[in-house]
């Protein structure tokens, strides 16, 4: 099956770019709401799934024993920008847990945010694994692994204690048996799921069929990330806004190559969207529309999302030149 266009980039007023991929959204059941393109076909999550991975550290009590505050149950959970906050906060849960940065196996790369990015070099400083936008994932695996008793090195590895916890975990939420997988960008074990699968696991998430210990963890997770949006992602980029503006009526969440997930707790439904060709932005504006049709906005809601729905395409001079909107096949479809 040919994906359609779901997204395109305008220039003036002239198609520049056009973004194919697929949608999907199911409820708790498992029944499809709204599909869009090949569903079915598997898709590497990434990050879009960093929830999933954080319910262990919930449900096995580490959270708790180490008196993780909401602040860092959301950095659990995030792809972050790297901004001071979000260092500090992934420091202070590894120190609850009597580790340093050392214990990160994630990984050194310089903050995604660029002001963040500017400013450490500024004062002549260097990044540490602190600044990987997924510290904060990591630290969690590191008080999961310690909270049981296990030594947390090596924990990237598919056979070590937090892996397994968090393939099951997936495995669960999903209801796919996840085979041999792929090293994500940070290290640990990626699986490919079917988009419709995802979709399902995100309606789960949001408070669908989910046995009592496992869906008081969802909820204490999404109570979390609708507190502290800033530190899921960062200043100015989708996910904290989108949240910000909506709180707990929506939990999104970016991925890598082009997939981005979310859940509609008050509807019953998760949404899963993978762009073909990996652009962040055509997923973002998808997500975006997706966001706009199901979900009843106030007048609130509709400012905060609107810049969200057509972001606008700047030079550098900061002259608006063009826009990305969703397309009329994805538009037309979902109404």
């Amino acid at each position: 099956m040919d994906d359609p266009v779901l997204v395109e980039a305008f220039r003036g007023d002239r198609v520049e770019s056009r973004h194919r991929g697929a949608v999907a959204a199911y409820d708790g059941d498992g029944r499809p709401v709204f599909t869009l393109g090949d569903v079915q076909a598997p898709v590497f999550p990434r990050s879009a799934i960093k929830a999933f991975q954080a319910l262990p550290l919930l449900e096995s009590g580490a959270a708790d024993c180490f008196s993780l505050t909401q602040a860092e149950i959301a950095l659990a959970c995030a792809s972050h920008s790297g901004e001071p906050v979000h260092a500090e906060t992934a420091l202070a849960m590894l120190e609850k847990c009597g580790r340093g940065v050392e214990a990160l196996e994630c990984g050194v790369h310089w903050p995604s945010g660029a002001e963040a990015a500017r400013s450490l070099a500024a004062r002549g400083a260097r990044p540490s694994a602190l600044h990987n936008n997924c510290s904060g994932k990591h630290a969690g695996f590191i008080c999961l692994s310690c909270a049981a008793g296990v030594e947390p090195s090596g924990y990237v590895k598919a056979e070590h204690f937090v892996q397994r916890e968090v393939k099951a975990a997936i495995e669960d939420m999903t209801k796919t048996r996840l085979n041999a997988g792929a090293i994500d960008g940070c290290g640990i074990p990626t699986y490919a799921v079917p988009l419709n699968a995802l979709a399902h696991g995100f309606a789960r998430f949001g408070g669908g069929c989910l046995p009592p210990a496992r869906a008081s963890a969802a909820k204490r997770i999404r109570e979390a990330v609708a507190a502290h949006p800033a530190l899921v992602a960062g200043t100015g980029r989708f996910d904290s806004l989108a949240m910000e503006a909506l709180g707990q009526r929506a939990f999104v969440k970016t991925g890598a190559e082009g997939v981005y997930c979310a859940a509609f707790p008050e509807l019953g439904l998760g949404v899963a969207i993978k762009c073909q060709d990996g652009a962040t932005r055509a997923a973002e504006t998808a997500m975006a529309a997706v966001i706009a049709r199901f979900l009843p906005l106030s007048e609130k809601e509709r400012i905060a999302l609107a810049p969200l729905l057509e972001p606008p395409i700047r030079n550098w001079n900061g002259e608006t030149v063009g826009l990305i909107r969703a397309s009329s096949a994805l538009t037309a479809s979902i109404h």
